[in-house]
């Protein structure tokens, strides 16, 4: 489902046939059917290969778990590539946040809803701090976004002399440990409903569809009434609360708040997988369309080519080798499928 989509008025019975076929060709090439194939040929294959432990009740507990923070991590990063943008900083913006959780809830003692609530507050902070800096430069989010992440980082560690936080209230730690269905963890329900949430925002709101439109193209926007560095900076906030969201998942699932929990260093870890999300999905790097649904099928995708991987004892090295080869070619299939379709005046 892409977020830039536009209603049209449907064709008279005589020159309904060529439609039909040209929109049912469009729709074997788009990267969504692209995927959900994927994904059943490599959920047969890593069964075959594991004789049956891929689909274990017990790995697809944990496939689910794991699933849930890329496709939250990727949610992060798809905000504001619909922008042109990068938010090199989620990792760090995350574990700022989820620090910040666990000190309030070890420390100052307060109620751990209240305790994420701030924790979501400081990644919308942070954002916002990214966005305008982004905005008032003129420079691009990478340059900005790149040199927040080791400021982030680096603050924090500073702050918290790197110490973790493991007095995590049972009550939280419980919903990350939970089962529904005995396979289904509620952490991917958290990111499913994220999903929807974000689908409403770009197809059925004025912001969103404002966000979209800013991406697309800015100067137009801006003549159109468009408040487009307000727009950019309301994206990178969004970002900062759904990395910090992601980092609350992390905390729930491992029961603590740990420096490292997205990478030994300034969060790196959390940087391939919050790409490939949206980049599988469709969501164009360019900016101005953007695929919830694409980025969520491409974190599964993700998720399930490691899980295999390290099932079938393949070294972690390979894993990470495997994962950059896949956003390369992902891109290079993207860029020919968008040429075919210009060429055939599909789009």
């Amino acid at each position: 489902m892409h977020g830039d989509e536009t209603s049209v008025a449907a064709p008279g019975p005589a020159a309904a046939a060529k439609p039909m076929k040209t929109g049912s060709v469009r729709f074997y090439l788009t990267n969504e059917f692209g995927l959900v194939v994927l994904i059943v040929l490599f959920a047969c294959m890593f069964g075959l290969l594991t004789n049956g432990r891929f689909f274990s009740a017990f790995n697809q507990f944990t496939l689910g778990r794991v699933a849930a923070v890329n496709i939250m991590v990727g949610f992060a990063m798809m905000v504001v590539i619909v922008t042109g943008g990068l938010n090199l900083a989620v990792g760090a913006m995350g574990v700022c946040s989820a620090m910040t959780f666990g000190f309030l809830v070890e420390w100052a003692g307060l109620p751990w809803p209240v305790a994420a609530l701030a924790g979501i507050a400081l990644g919308v902070a942070l954002g916002w701090i990214n966005g305008f800096v982004i905005v008032r430069s003129g420079l691009h989010s990478f340059i900005i976004t790149l040199a927040s992440m080791s400021i982030f980082f680096g603050v924090m560690i500073y702050l918290t002399k790197a110490q973790s936080f493991r007095a995590i209230p049972p009550g939280f730690s419980a919903f990350g440990s939970m089962r529904l269905f005995s396979s289904v963890s509620p952490l991917l329900v958290v990111a499913v409903v994220m999903a929807a949430l974000l689908v409403f925002l770009y197809r059925y709101t004025v912001t969103g569809r404002e966000m979209l439109a800013a991406g697309a193209r800015p100067e137009a926007a801006e003549l159109s009434g468009v408040r487009v560095g307000r727009v950019f900076i309301l994206c990178h906030m969004l970002s900062g609360a759904l990395a910090a969201v992601t980092a609350l998942l992390v905390v729930a699932r491992t029961g603590a708040a740990i420096p490292s929990m997205a990478g030994q260093q300034l969060g790196q870890d959390w940087l391939l997988p919050a790409f490939l999300g949206p980049v599988l999905g469709g969501t164009l790097l360019s900016g101005g369309r953007v695929s919830v649904i694409g980025t969520m099928l491409g974190a599964v995708l993700v998720t399930m080519l490691t899980n295999g991987l390290l099932l079938l004892q393949i070294g972690e090295f390979w894993v990470q080798a495997c994962l950059g080869a896949l956003l390369l070619i992902a891109v290079l299939i993207d860029l020919a499928r968008r040429s075919y379709l210009a060429h055939r005046r599909m789009v």
